[in-house]
């Protein structure tokens, strides 16, 4: 008698989407991350205010996996770069080293982290991804970038204080996108309710 190993909302849902699936996601929130900005800096500083950018990877992070999140945030400031001219490329370095530790991070603490709320899951990984890819791009800066001239407070005001609205925005908005992904059934849901669970068993 063969013994079921019992798996979380997360290990389904990655079983329950396809490479193709997380790769056509993933193509979309890369095509995302061209367009958005653009439409942002229409509005005065709307590029640095709103960090338009951020919302595609995180989406696709959070949907199919931080290697999506990966592959998403490299493409996604490349090609607006190459594209729109935005980021600059005096920017794009450190646009990119965001990108990848805030696609990774947030597909890792989707992993990593369980509270049995779909919400609670989400909101930790944003914050988290968000917190890792600030302080990564923050010591490129420093470090490499801008040595000996970026400082701690210049890293704040850049990176949390300017960009608040647009921090804010993304806590609320970003979370309810990929709940309603999973409600259209566009993406499988993270925590099954008790009576599919049974359905899924008994076939």
């Amino acid at each position: 008698m063969a013994s079921k190993k019992k798996t979380n909302g997360l290990d389904k849902g990655q079983r329950g989407m396809s490479i193709a699936k997380k790769s056509v996601i993933c193509a979309a929130c890369v095509a995302l991350c061209v367009v958005l900005p653009m439409g942002f800096h229409a509005f005065p500083r709307g590029g640095e205010i709103y960090d338009p950018m951020w919302f595609p990877v995180m989406i696709c992070a959070l949907s199919s996996g931080w290697w999506y999140g990966l592959i998403c945030g490299v493409l996604g400031p490349l090609l607006s770069t190459l594209i729109t001219g935005m980021p600059p490329v005096a920017e794009l370095p450190t646009m990119i080293i965001q990108g990848i530790f805030l696609g990774v991070f947030c597909g890792l603490m989707m992993l990593w982290v369980h509270t049995h709320s779909t919400y609670g899951d989400l909101y930790i990984s944003i914050v988290v991804g968000i917190i890792i890819g600030s302080a990564a791009a923050g010591c490129a800066k420093a470090w490499i970038f801008d040595h000996g001239k970026y400082s701690f407070f210049a890293w704040i005001l850049g990176y949390f204080f300017f960009c608040l609205p647009g921090l804010i925005i993304q806590l609320a908005a970003v979370p309810s996108i990929v709940v309603a992904l999973m409600k259209g059934k566009l993406i499988p849901e993270r925590y099954p309710s008790k009576h599919k669970e049974k359905q899924v068993e008994a076939q």
